[in-house]
């Protein structure tokens, strides 16, 4: 058996074809949307995945302010922020954080789903979220996707 035929082939830096990917999260369930977010981001849809390089699309998602969360979540959930000093935690819904800062939530959502290493942080910074349907990205030409196709 000819072991050379069974060589890895890892794509070098020029070789990674990076998208652009517009994703409308309006009626979308969170965590089902940060999921198939959070896999495009890592590129796990493209033949030429390699787990240890970005080789993800860029994506943004338009309408974070629509998102959905299921069950009784929208007043249990709640997102935990600690500044270090005495009497400095703070805790916020997620009805309270969808009213002032709606793409937080999605950004973590997103965050959670991704690697927490080095990689993880490179691959976060290839999201944009917006609250609203217009985005500042037109000059970049992104493709609007359905992320139901995406098994």
């Amino acid at each position: 058996m000819n072991t050379l035929s069974y060589k890895t082939q890892t794509p070098k830096g020029g070789e990674i074809v990076k998208e652009w990917v517009l994703v409308d999260a309006e009626n979308e369930v969170l965590g089902r949307l940060a999921t198939k977010v959070a896999a495009i981001l890592r590129g796990k849809y493209k033949t030429n995945y390699t787990p240890h390089l970005d080789c993800g699309d860029n994506v943004i998602i338009i309408n974070a302010d629509k998102v959905r969360l299921t069950g009784a979540k929208m007043n249990d959930k709640e997102y935990i922020h600690y500044s270090g000093y005495p009497g400095g935690q703070k805790i916020g819904t997620a009805k309270e954080m969808l009213r002032k800062k709606p793409t937080f939530i999605v950004e973590e959502a997103v965050r959670g789903m991704l690697p927490k290493n080095r990689l993880g942080s490179e691959l976060f910074r290839n999201l944009r979220v917006f609250a609203g349907p217009e985005h500042d990205h037109q000059a970049q030409q992104p493709k609007l996707i359905n992320i139901h196709e995406i098994k």
